[in-house]
């Protein structure tokens, strides 16, 4: 049995840039890849389009240090 999201497409939140010096004041974005956030509002999951094909990363808020 499945739920009606679960055949849902997710489309990304986000779009990740990389920033081109371009010797001016202003740098040119250039779109690498694109981004979803967590449903728990932590973190993302990044694909980012390279040379070698697409590298998916993910990157979460740091929790507080105990003491």
């Amino acid at each position: 049995m499945t739920t009606g999201n679960q055949n849902q497409k997710k489309y990304p939140t986000h779009n990740v840039y990389f920033l081109k010096d371009t010797g001016n004041d202003k740098p040119e974005w250039m779109k690498v890849g694109v981004a979803w956030e967590h449903k728990d509002g932590t973190g993302l999951n990044i694909l980012v389009d390279s040379t070698s094909g697409q590298t998916p990363m993910v990157i979460r808020k740091n929790k507080p240090r105990s003491k």
